[in-house]
């Protein structure tokens, strides 16, 4: 009798782990896909004037921009009017920290202060910092003092606010939890409220670094012989069209510089989320 050997059939072996892509290519991809919008902008900046499909002279390629900063930036131009704002932003932006958070706290915490301040509060929130400018100027002339003093009234509100509202919004089971053990209530306040409510000031933080470049920018255009606004209304009359946007570029990334480090700041407050 003749036999047939059939084929010993193979047991399902388990797939191969396919290769993953090295990080640096993963991480290129991932540049490439978050700036592909503004390459396709910096790419229509510098045709659309070389093609005539806008007028040169008021719109330049953005070649010539990055060149004219770059002349900027090298005779020291640049980093004068740079450093002149920075330095009145940082001081006004630092001073409402210091007024505006522990104001925050305080009218969050104790309804008594919340009832006292709240109608000065709506009153004062409600009107643009730039309508104030010419009281400002009045007042404290046109001087470092009253560009500095704008900038703290333009950042005050989005931190204090934010602040009160953080502290106000504190999950409640919290509260009870830490008061079930009897701690006191400095204790209560800094392990509790304060931790709780960093996520929220941070937003108004935020929202105040962005506010204090935009402001002091406004006010410098008005009255001011050096600073990042001074240098595009100078630019601006005399007709130096690729010396203008350059001032426009370099407040563009100062913005970004700001909200980097903010957000940097933010990560490492809130660390305990992790």
């Amino acid at each position: 009798m003749v036999t047939i050997n059939k084929p010993a059939t193979k047991l399902n072996e388990p797939s191969k782990p396919q290769k993953s892509s090295s990080p640096s290519l993963t991480a290129f991809v991932k540049a490439f896909k978050n700036s592909i919008v503004l390459i396709v902008f910096i790419l229509l900046w510098e045709l659309a004037p070389q093609l005539g499909f806008v007028e040169k002279t008021f719109l330049p390629p953005f070649s010539e921009v990055v060149q004219a900063w770059w002349e900027l930036l090298v005779t020291g131009e640049l980093w004068r009017h740079f450093e002149a704002s920075i330095l009145r932003s940082l001081f006004g932006f630092l001073l409402a920290l210091a007024l505006a958070i522990p104001l925050g706290l305080i009218i969050g915490w104790y309804p008594l202060a919340r009832d006292l301040l709240t109608p000065i509060l709506e009153l004062f929130r409600n009107t643009a910092a730039l309508a104030l400018l010419p009281v400002f100027i009045l007042i404290l002339g046109i001087g470092e003092v009253s560009k500095i003093s704008i900038v703290l009234f333009a950042c005050t509100w989005p931190v204090l606010l934010n602040t009160i509202s953080a502290v106000k919004n504190v999950d409640p089971l919290l509260i009870k939890s830490a008061r079930s053990m009897n701690i006191s209530s400095f204790k209560l306040f800094y392990k509790v409220i304060l931790p709780a409510s960093v996520p929220t000031i941070f937003t108004g933080i935020r929202m105040a670094g962005t506010g204090a470049i935009l402001v002091l920018i406004a006010a410098e255009m008005i009255g001011a012989k050096a600073g990042l606004g001074y240098f595009i209304t100078y630019s601006q009359y005399n007709f130096l069209i690729p010396e203008m946007y350059a001032g426009i570029i370099t407040i563009s990334l100062l913005g970004l510089l700001i909200n980097y480090g903010l957000s940097s700041a933010e990560r490492y407050f809130s660390r305990w989320k992790q």
